[in-house]
């Protein structure tokens, strides 16, 4: 018959999460035109600056278009031009009576709507020339390529995702959290080591934490950064321990296996010794429980000292005589003799 002693300490639960390294920014970047790529100027891995050249597109279509808005703009322009003088005109003719105010309500009208035409012309030409410089992808911020995701000669939709750039300067460790640990979770403390250094532990703090649970896996996504600044390799596996002190008064561990009902309530199986009488009895005696770990439970209640049953539990009686053998480090066999 196994059994252990009851000692009581501050006990921490630990629970491990298995996450990635990723930048707090990263940004996809994409065409604000659509079209076919001719040049790639950057490959995965690759350190870009804010306002390099990623990619190029044919911009064919898009000259010809500026060149149209341009020419349209040259004609309207004339047109407002001529207007405008003819405006000018009937009106120095007004003072002696030789135009009608009928040809003068259409001169003004004609001078305003030209005007008109050639400032709507003049923003087309702007937006033509926006639409040709927008054929030239440049980074939006520095950092490393992480992610390219066209060849040249491929056809891109306007916004599509193509390249994905990463600050290097903010690395986080991204885990997923599952919700029946979402509660211990807000309130722990957490360490973090990489699987290229274990032995290179390091201090993390919660930065965020998602409120709403993934559609497919329904946990929740738990972004953590070094509380030291630190370079971290984006991509790196992480291991991340999360810690926190089971309840304010110090607890029992002691196998799962102990623990029994009496009257409905958890209770344990104690060993009651008379001196140095080698034969011993048990008693039923009720515990609190305040949680699990693995095969183990964290109680309180029974005395700091005492010997609980670990096996057998379920052939136990009241008074039962049990001959013991000894105990080692907290742990005791007792035979079972009834007399």
């Amino acid at each position: 018959m196994r059994t252990a002693e009851i000692r009581y300490d501050k006990t921490q639960e630990t629970n491990r999460y298995v996450g990635t390294v990723q930048s707090r920014h990263e940004v996809n970047e994409a065409f604000r035109v659509g079209g076919k790529v001719v040049q790639r100027k950057v490959d995965v891995g690759q350190k870009v600056r804010e306002g390099d050249v990623l990619a190029v597109l044919d911009d064919t279509d898009y000259r010809l278009a500026e060149g149209a808005a341009r020419q349209q703009l040259v004609a309207v322009t004339t047109q407002a031009r001529q207007a405008e003088s003819d405006r000018r005109r009937l009106d120095a003719l007004k003072s002696d009576g030789s135009v009608s105010v009928s040809d003068d309500e259409k001169a003004q009208t004609g001078a305003t709507t030209t005007s008109a035409a050639a400032e709507a012309e003049a923003r087309k030409l702007e937006l033509a020339r926006n639409r040709l410089r927008y054929t030239v992808l440049r980074a939006s911020q520095s950092g490393v390529v992480t992610a390219v995701r066209f060849e040249v000669g491929q056809v891109v939709a306007e916004g599509q995702p193509i390249v994905s750039i990463a600050n290097e300067g903010e690395p986080e460790i991204v885990a997923d959290v599952p919700e029946d640990h979402l509660a211990v979770f807000k309130t722990s403390r957490y360490q973090a080591w990489l699987a290229s250094a274990p032995e290179q532990t390091f201090e993390v703090a919660l930065r965020e934490l998602s409120p709403q649970a993934a559609a497919q896996t329904r946990t929740f996504r738990a972004r953590l950064k070094p509380v030291t600044p630190r370079p971290l390799p984006l991509g790196a596996t992480a291991t991340l321990v999360v810690e926190r002190q089971v309840g304010e008064a110090p607890v029992a561990v002691i196998p799962a296996s102990a623990i029994t009902q009496n009257k409905g309530q958890p209770a344990v199986w104690v060993v009651r010794r008379a001196g140095t009488d080698p034969v011993a009895t048990v008693d039923l005696i009720n515990v609190s429980v305040h949680g699990y770990r693995n095969e183990e439970a964290l109680v309180s209640g029974p005395p700091a000292g005492e010997l609980v049953v670990t096996a057998g539990v379920q052939k136990m009686a009241p008074a039962l005589r049990v001959a013991l053998l000894g105990t080692t480090r907290g742990e005791a066999d007792a035979k079972r003799a009834v007399r």
